[in-house]
């Protein structure tokens, strides 16, 4: 079944029209389903202007409907994406309000940090929202304790699945899985990327632990020094932990 949009039994008047190239101002005409077209004179990337990309904010097949697909575009699809995501956790989390909690806090500092330290917000926020989704792997040990790197594995699994599932950009996926595959185990030469979902589930651990022992300035700044890995991430553990200590 060919999509309504793009058949052009369908069509009005003005699905074909053109629009100056803003180079070098030559008409450059469109087929209201072209996403961009190649000016003739100069060779410039003419975005269609009046194309709507609802559908092809969420649809998977977007790039093989429309070719290539702008920056703009994408932007819109990762945006979704992050939004969705959010729905899916709370779907897999259902009454685990623990794990739900604790994922919308990892999301909530993940967006304060990746703004100051100029991380990727789709990478981010993705991995911010699935990092956990590896413990929702069937029970049936007495061992109480799994290693990080079955962890890893099993959550890596887990959240290449769902990205794929909505249709996530592949080079997304990996970077995610990149990311939620040792998160618990940091190397030296992370990503931004890495070191943003890092801070922000270390700064979720913080708010919910709630540091219910006061320790010295000195003990605060080696143990944040020796933990955070971003700027950003140092400032705020250290704000949080100077006003849990006026509250005490």
């Amino acid at each position: 079944m060919k999509c309504p949009g793009q058949d052009t039994r369908y069509w009005k008047p003005g699905a074909i029209f053109t629009v100056p190239c803003p180079t070098c101002g030559r008409d450059v005409e469109f087929f209201k389903d072209e996403a961009t077209r190649r000016c003739r004179r100069c060779g410039e990337k003419v975005i269609n202007p009046k194309m709507d990309f609802a559908c092809a904010a969420h649809c998977r097949f977007a790039e093989q409907c429309l070719g290539e697909l702008p920056p703009e575009l994408l932007a819109q699809r990762d945006d979704l994406l992050k939004d969705r995501l959010a729905i899916e956790m709370k779907r897999l989390f259902h009454r685990d309000f623990e794990k739900t909690r604790h994922a919308s806090r990892v999301a909530r500092y993940s967006q304060e940090l990746v703004r100051k330290e100029e991380g990727d917000p789709a990478v981010v926020l993705a991995a911010a929202y699935l990092h956990e989704v590896g413990d929702l792997e069937p029970e049936g040990t007495d061992d109480q304790t799994r290693e990080a790197e079955e962890q890893g594995k099993s959550g890596v699994t887990a959240a290449r699945q769902i990205l794929e599932d909505l249709g996530a950009r592949k080079d997304l996926v990996e970077a995610v899985c990149e990311i939620i595959g040792h998160l618990n185990q940091p190397g030296i030469n992370e990503t931004i990327n890495f070191k943003i979902v890092h801070d922000a589930d270390l700064m979720a651990q913080l708010e919910e632990e709630r540091i219910s022992a006061p320790i010295s300035a000195d003990r605060a700044d080696r143990w944040v020094d020796q933990s955070f890995m971003t700027k950003t991430g140092c400032e705020l553990a250290r704000r949080f932990m100077m006003e849990q200590d006026r509250r005490s």
